[in-house]
């Protein structure tokens, strides 16, 4: 589909949508570029305040993954006509609590009337022209280091269903309320060649998309990827998102699996996640900087030449 939809050149443009990254990226001048960004989804938690906050770490986490510092961000509201409009002021609080401690401005939004709620944000930031960290820049060589345990759709599912245990949401919580912030500091310092954050097409989904800039193939370590408390057991027991059934089957044909996995481990790797971690490509001593600097990081795997498929489980 986006095949069809007309480029119009412009040499400004230094990050487009043609290697499906995080954000747009617009050079205002030699020094400075605008991030753009724009994200919302329906609610994952029952509190509207903490549902408000989590699209807004969620939104901005985009900018995080370019290099980018968010300035400003325009929310978007679909709410029911007859809605509780207490909720909705808790949705907006939330969220515009969040972006003050991201030091992101909200001056505005845009707002109908829908029967299925959804929420989130238009964010622009700032980043320096010669700074940006693509998706499309993974090297061979490179180490790959995630930000953040997996598992927030099978835990959100889980509690759609019912039997999410409250101490297991609450680390689900936690991780997608936490920025990206840091991260993306860490990361600047450490010499990022690559990232992407891990959001709704899942850790492979996202992965599939680096490797396909960049002209590589990514080896992921299964046995040093982290999930958060629960989310192994709740897939294991089916608590599979339908995002993550739409992500096995578009992701899977780009994935070499050198060993088999249970069904529970394989199926979080497509998991969708919300406000999830950077995914980053650096140099070996980059990584063991960021790891050692950031808590959370870990190492899950290499950049290799490009192989048989994008990616490789190994």
């Amino acid at each position: 589909m986006l095949g069809r939809i007309p480029r119009v050149p412009n040499e400004n443009v230094l990050v487009g949508f043609e290697t499906s990254d995080d954000a747009g990226v617009y050079r205002l001048t030699p020094e400075c570029a605008l991030v753009q960004t724009v994200d919302f989804f329906t609610p994952i938690v029952d509190d509207p305040a903490t549902f408000g906050a989590i699209a807004a770490a969620n939104a901005l986490s985009d900018v995080y993954a370019m290099g980018g510092t968010p300035v400003s961000a325009l929310s978007i509201v679909a709410y029911p006509a007859q809605g509780d409009l207490d909720d909705l002021v808790a949705i907006l609080s939330g969220g515009a609590e969040k972006m003050g401690q991201a030091g992101c401005a909200v001056i505005g939004g845009h707002s109908v009337a829908d029967d299925e709620m959804k929420f989130g944000y238009a964010v622009t930031g700032t980043v320096d022209p010669q700074r940006v960290v693509r998706n499309s820049g993974a090297l061979p060589g490179d180490a790959l280091v995630l930000t953040k345990r997996l598992g927030t759709g099978v835990i959100s599912t889980a509690l759609k269903r019912g039997f999410a245990e409250p101490a297991h949401l609450q680390a689900s919580i936690a991780s997608m309320l936490e920025l990206n912030r840091e991260a993306a500091q860490v990361m600047l310092a450490a010499s990022a060649h690559g990232c992407t954050d891990v959001t709704g097409f899942g850790l492979l989904g996202h992965a599939r998309e680096m490797a396909l800039a960049s002209g590589v193939t990514l080896e992921i370590d299964v046995h040093r990827l982290e999930f958060l408390p629960g989310a192994l057991e709740y897939a294991r027991r089916g608590a599979l998102p339908g995002g993550l059934k739409n992500n096995r089957e578009f992701v899977s044909c780009a994935v070499e699996f050198a060993r088999q996995l249970e069904t529970g481990m394989e199926s979080l790797l497509y998991d969708p996640q919300t406000s999830g971690g950077l995914l980053i490509a650096l140099p070996e001593a980059g990584a063991r900087a960021l790891v050692a600097n950031l808590d959370g990081a870990y190492a899950i795997g290499r950049v290799l030449d490009r192989g048989v498929k994008p990616i490789r489980i190994v």
